[in-house]
């Protein structure tokens, strides 16, 4: 859900660069894993998920609240896309630790090989996020601002709620 979001404000290229560069570091942090500790990882899921939700409330809120730019950076950011693709990288990488497909991939790990169980992984989310990032730009050109806003936070606000809700229950 983050991509689409991230695509409805940013240029596409800018989203698929820090989806990609957060990919590969969490796909490859989950190979490394798979391969050091493998079956251990599931004892220190529901401290991931707490984390990665207390992450997804505080994007919640500093999704409401807007960035305000001066017209000095204003400019600044869109001649240079290094702030945005950091910004989407680090909302994705959180977004991704504990999730479903890192376990996925530390578990392929354990019984495969990392380099092609990295590739495969890598590859196969950024092909499916640049979908969901088609979607978000679309949507972008269609909704008004505001509207993405409300809906970027109420979805960051609902998963944050869920990462905290199934981590403190597993514990």
């Amino acid at each position: 859900m983050a991509d689409e979001t991230f695509a409805a404000r940013d240029r596409a290229r800018t989203v698929l660069v820090g989806i990609t560069l957060a990919t590969a570091l969490v796909h490859l942090v989950s190979v490394g894993l798979g391969r050091l500790i493998g079956d251990q990882l599931a004892a220190a899921q529901w401290l991931v998920n707490v984390v990665a939700g207390v992450a997804f409330l505080g994007f919640a809120a500093w999704t409401l609240r807007g960035d305000e730019l001066t017209e000095a950076e204003a400019e600044q950011a869109s001649s240079s896309r290094r702030a945005g693709v950091l910004a989407v990288g680090l909302a994705f990488f959180l977004a991704e630790l504990g999730d479903k497909t890192m376990l996925a991939t530390v578990t392929l790990a354990t019984r495969e090989g990392w380099l092609g169980t990295w590739v495969g992984s890598t590859v196969g989310m950024v092909l499916a996020d640049a979908l969901a990032i088609g979607v978000g730009a679309v949507l972008g050109r269609r909704l008004p601002e505001r509207v993405i806003r409300v809906g970027a936070a109420a979805a960051f606000l609902v998963f944050g709620v869920a990462l905290l809700v199934q981590g403190l229950v597993a514990r």
